[in-house]
Parts: structure tokens; C-alpha cells; sequence
């Protein structure tokens, strides 16, 4: 009997659907310190989302794998992937005074191309107010070694997007349906 499945690929990963998206850069590409402009977002995983974090592993060990030549570089040897710059990064740890970061690890995907956004059907997200930061969605990422300026590591490419549902924003900053639910005019002098 034939095997018709594709061959997945192994660096590959879609996140859970209780993935919030944090610094959602995802309409307009901008550029860091004056470098290559890029659409970015931050995805906040929870720890208890073993299977997403499992798969994160998984493909940045595949990553390391696959890339040993370019990681390998003029050097005589393929540092140890514990050496190298990895993108999955634990909250708790390096954003403890972020609540949206609490019991979650976190990394920061990107790319030169604009990420396609869909909603919970799979129907194109046209409305840039629909995506902001603290929804909570999919991402397909991929994970790929770099060597670059003498920087080393696996980095995570953004792909596309799924919203799955809204969040309580993040930043700081007030909606403004929530700026206006009530009729009171309590903010103005009598």
C-alpha cells in the first residue's frame, strides 16, 4: 500500500489556540536599529501547553540538525546546541515583572513578508483593529540556524496567523468601546 502523506516538515510548527500574541508588528514591516524591516510578533505560550512547547523543542532541535554546516562555519567544530542562541525563552524568567508573561515561555517570531492573518474559519482578516496585541490565535512558525556577524543560533520565521478570540489588550491602552461604554459624564466640569 502506497503512503500518500506528505512529508511534514520537521522545523515547522503551529502553536496552540491559547497562544496570545504580544508587539503584534503585523500590518507594516519595521525596521529595528536601522536593520532589514520585518512584521514581528511576540507569541506568549502557556507552560501548561505541553504539546506546543514539545513541538517548539522538536523543530529547533531539527533546526540545529539541519543547519550543523552553517552553524559550523569556518570553526572546526558544530557549537553545542545548549551554547547557541535558541528563541524559546521562559517568562518567569526573563520578564518577571510582565503579568501577560507569567507561567508561559515566549518567542519572537518574524519576517520580511507579511504574515497572512485568517479568523477562526479561515476567512481573511482585512480589519487591522481585529488584530492587536493580547488576542489570543495560531501561529505557524518555522525555525531555522543562523550564522551571522559571528551571532549563532536557531531563529523562528513567521509564517501566517489564526485568531481564534479576543484578549484583554495589552500596553496599556484603552479601547475605544471600553472609553465609551457608559453615558456618564463624570469627566466633564459641571
Amino acid at each position: 500500500m502506497a503512503n500518500n502523506t506528505k512529508t511534514a516538515n520537521p522545523m515547522k510548527v503551529i502553536t496552540g489556540k491559547d497562544t496570545r500574541w504580544s508587539y503584534a508588528n503585523v500590518w507594516e514591516a519595521k525596521s529595528i536599529n536601522g536593520g532589514t524591516p520585518k512584521f514581528s510578533v511576540s507569541l506568549i505560550i502557556p507552560k501548561s501547553d505541553t504539546v506546543t512547547v514539545g513541538k517548539i523543542r522538536a523543530a529547533i532541535q531539527a533546526a540545529y540538525e539541519e543547519g550543523q554546516a552553517k552553524l559550523k562555519g569556518n570553526g572546526r567544530s558544530v557549537p553545542p546546541l545548549t551554547a547557541l542562541k535558541t528563541p524559546l525563552r521562559d517568562g518567569d524568567a526573563e520578564r518577571p515583572d510582565d503579568p501577560a508573561y507569567a507561567g508561559s515561555y515566549f518567542v519572537n517570531a518574524n519576517s520580511t513578508t507579511a504574515p497572512g492573518i485568517v479568523d477562526a474559519d479561515r476567512n481573511p482578516i482585512l480589519t487591522r483593529s481585529e488584530v492587536y496585541s493580547g488576542v489570543y490565535g495560531r501561529a505557524s512558525i518555522n525555525f531555522y540556524a543562523f550564522n551571522s556577524n559571528g551571532n549563532k543560533g536557531i531563529a523562528c520565521g513567521l509564517n501566517n496567523l489564526q485568531k481564534i478570540r479576543d484578549g484583554e489588550p495589552l500596553g496599556g491602552k484603552a479601547s475605544a468601546e471600553s472609553d465609551f461604554a457608559t453615558d456618564d459624564d463624570d469627566d466633564f466640569l459641571d
